[in-house]
């Protein structure tokens, strides 16, 4: 009963890397399938996954194809009520899902003015007014979620759920591009740049290169961190 996981580079593909940690961090089986997301090749690789047409797509054991990260982590959720990817609290998991749903769906200023890469770090970014708004508001959801469910443990509902899967990538973007947060919300990124599952895809990225760099800013280029410290 194993899963197929199609994923993009993984130096830059923010929604790959939350398919590959649905299956990664909640112990269920699946194979990874690149496909050449900057290569151009990614449309020839995904025919036959039709209709799916972006990644991450996940095949299921029967064959079903699904196209979208949400649907993702819904069905699996619903094939393994015991692996955890929701809180177990009522209340916990509707705040979880509120917020997942969110993060899916909106922060349009922060996506598009810091494209997710793990290759780099940047200095001298400077973040808009919406940006920052993006940022303010994606706080206020940790630290509703922290405060009210996440005490006993390092994620926003202290044990690691989909909501954390959601939000890894934006984390790395508040290391990319060195964004104002706070200290709280600093412990919180930490513990995604710790995460040992990361560490075994960051090792994966360093394996690719690109010339000429996808996502030139014109700006200073420092390496990434090697640890959370």
């Amino acid at each position: 009963m194993t899963y197929e996981l199609y994923i993009g580079d993984r130096s830059f593909s923010s929604w790959s890397y939350r398919g590959w940690l649905m299956l990664e961090k909640f112990d269920l089986p699946y194979t990874t399938k690149l496909v050449g997301l900057y290569a151009g090749t990614m449309a020839d690789e995904m025919t036959h996954l039709a209709p799916a047409k972006t990644v991450p797509a996940m095949v299921t054991p029967e064959g079903h194809v699904l196209t979208d990260s949400l649907a993702m982590g819904e069905t699996l959720a619903e094939r393994h009520p015991d692996a955890g990817l929701w809180p177990a609290d009522p209340a916990a998991r509707a705040l979880a899902r509120s917020i997942t749903a969110e993060i899916h769906s909106s922060f349009m200023p922060l996506r598009d003015a810091c494209p997710n890469m793990i290759y780099c770090t940047w200095d001298g970014f400077e973040p808009s007014e919406a940006v920052l708004q993006d940022i303010k508001r994606i706080e206020e959801l940790w630290a509703l979620a922290r405060s009210r469910h996440g005490t006993d443990g390092p994620w926003l509902y202290g044990a690691y759920s989909l909501a954390d899967v959601f939000y890894a990538p934006v984390a790395f973007r508040m290391t990319t591009y060195k964004l104002p947060i706070s200290e709280a919300s600093q412990v919180y990124v930490n513990a995604h740049l710790a995460d040992p599952a990361f560490a075994i895809w960051k090792a994966e990225a360093d394996k690719e290169s690109y010339d000429p760099f996808p996502y030139d800013l014109g700006l200073t280029r420092q390496p990434w961190p090697s640890s959370a410290g």
